[in-house]
């Protein structure tokens, strides 16, 4: 079994499907990077199980920024053209929304302004016993 972190943008609307009697919401999430000074988008197919997919279902939609943890897994697989094909798939324990994407970023608030330190701020009283 893998434990995979995986943070990126959503590539299409996530879409819920019925197997057996639970609900399934299925999603891709993708993070790109430079390879040799090219863009690589690495993909990951998602899988968020019964009522907690049917509730974010609606917030889970093409460029929404998350970060999933839960349980990877590789299904390999065959093309029309007779081409193996690999994917990496998550079934999600957990998944946060990161920001940005589709949704409009609030403004951030003025800066505080700038202050001075000392190192008097920052000394220690070393005559009193370790808490622990």
């Amino acid at each position: 079994m893998i434990n995979l972190v995986i943070s990126g943008h959503l590539g299409r609307d996530a879409d819920r499907k019925q197997v057996g009697s639970q609900s399934v919401l299925e999603f891709s999430v993708g993070s790109t990077t430079k390879v040799k000074g090219e863009k690589v988008t690495t993909w990951v197919r998602c899988q968020l199980w019964g009522a907690r997919g049917d509730k974010l279902a609606q917030y889970l939609t093409k460029g929404t920024r998350v970060t999933c943890v839960g349980t990877g897994s590789l299904r390999t697989w065959k093309n029309r053209e007779g081409v193996e094909k690999t994917d990496l798939n998550c079934s999600v324990d957990q998944l946060d929304f990161s920001g940005g994407g589709q949704r409009q970023e609030q403004p951030r608030p003025a800066e505080p302004a700038t202050t001075t330190t000392t190192d008097d701020d920052f000394a220690e009283d070393v005559s009193d016993p370790l808490p622990f």
